[in-house]
Formats: C-alpha cells, sequence, structure tokens
C-alpha cells in the first residue's frame, strides 16, 4: 500500500484506503473510533496508514493482514491492547515502538 495512491486532492482519502482494504469508510471510523464525517480530518488515519505500512514493510504480508493485526493482535507488554486502541488513544508511538523492537530482532 503506498501512501501516493491512497491520496486525493492532496489528502489521504478516506475512499480509496477503504477500497485497499476491502472494507467501508464507516468500518475504519469505528477502528479508529470517530464517527465517519471525522475520518477524512483526523491524525489517526494518518497513523494507521503509517502503521500498516511498517507492518507490511517488516513482514511482507499484504494490506489486509496488516489491518487484521491492526485491530485484532493484543500487543505484549500493553496490557493486551490491539494497535487500534492504542491509536485510539493517543499512543501510535508506543505501536512505532512496539514494531521497532521486533526489526530489530526483539522480543515484542
Amino acid at each position: 500500500m503506498q501512501i501516493a495512491e491512497l491520496v486525493d486532492d492532496q489528502a489521504l482519502s478516506a475512499t480509496l484506503i477503504a477500497d485497499a482494504l476491502r472494507t467501508t469508510k464507516a468500518e475504519i471510523a469505528i477502528t479508529l473510533g470517530l464517527g465517519q464525517d471525522a475520518l477524512p480530518r483526523s491524525s489517526r488515519l494518518r497513523e494507521m496508514v503509517e502503521i500498516l505500512r511498517r507492518f507490511e514493510a517488516y513482514t511482507g504480508c499484504p494490506a489486509l493482514v496488516a489491518y487484521a493485526w491492526f485491530r485484532s493482535e493484543p500487543l505484549p507488554g500493553f496490557a493486551g491492547r490491539t494497535p487500534d486502541q492504542l491509536v485510539r488513544e493517543g499512543q501510535a508511538p508506543y505501536v512505532h515502538a512496539h514494531l521497532d523492537r521486533i526489526v530489530a530482532g526483539g522480543y515484542a
């Protein structure tokens, strides 16, 4: 998933992202704890895309697998919270740190 492919009119497009993930804008809004109208203006959308791209790059998994991981994989050391829960709480840097540890060969 290339960011350039997800941009429409100089901004991230929730529609293009939903299409790439084979889901709906409403589902993405729910995942990020937002109203559908707030989705295009949300920094959470960009954070989610950045995390998904990193997961894809590190694992070689397609975007759909990255999105499933983002929504459902409890992260060790974060009281079982999933990446989407951490992003909703404004803790996206912790998800990036978790991915950094994995890439460095450490245990997550």
